[in-house]
């Protein structure tokens, strides 16, 4: 089945076939994903030109080939803070080589199913002056993702 899309933000009508976004090497435009069943518990991701697996684990029924999308919604808020924090980094004078961000969540006791408590940490490479540490979390406390919504899970430094 083809379908036409004509709600392109630039107005241009797309083609594409449903599901196929990946396995032919299509390329989607920036802000366009589409999400395809591929088995089990298991979906295709395709953003622009990438593509990614999500699944559940082993002992949860799934193939355990991918992460699963709770996981890669806490690693997209866990790499926009580190992009942020990068960038701050690199406008600073200091190399990002040894950025690391971590996230740690714990998904919420009651319903709905839902992230209960969502930590990130960022382990600031050696150069940035300790006076600089609370402009480099307010940045990244700010990130797309954080904006978004997200704000009730700040960052913190880890020394």
């Amino acid at each position: 089945m083809k379908s036409i899309d004509t709600g392109a933000p630039d107005g241009q009508a797309t083609s594409h076939l449903p599901g196929a976004e990946g396995e032919r090497g299509d390329v989607l435009p920036a802000g366009r994903i589409t999400v395809t069943h591929a088995g089990g518990d298991s979906y295709r991701i395709a953003v622009r030109g990438h593509h990614l697996v999500v699944d559940q684990p082993l002992a949860d029924g799934g193939g355990d080939v991918g992460p699963t999308p709770t996981e890669l919604f806490a690693a997209s808020l866990a790499s926009c803070v580190a992009y942020y924090a990068g960038r701050y980094l690199v406008r600073h004078r200091v190399d990002p080589q040894d950025l690391r961000v971590d996230a740690q969540f714990d998904m919420a006791a009651d319903r709905p199913a839902r992230v209960g408590a969502l930590r990130l940490s960022i382990v600031v490479p050696e150069g940035l002056e300790p006076a600089k540490y609370e402009a480099l979390l307010a940045v990244a406390s700010h990130c797309t993702i954080h904006n978004t919504g997200l704000e009730e899970h700040p960052c913190q430094i880890v020394r």
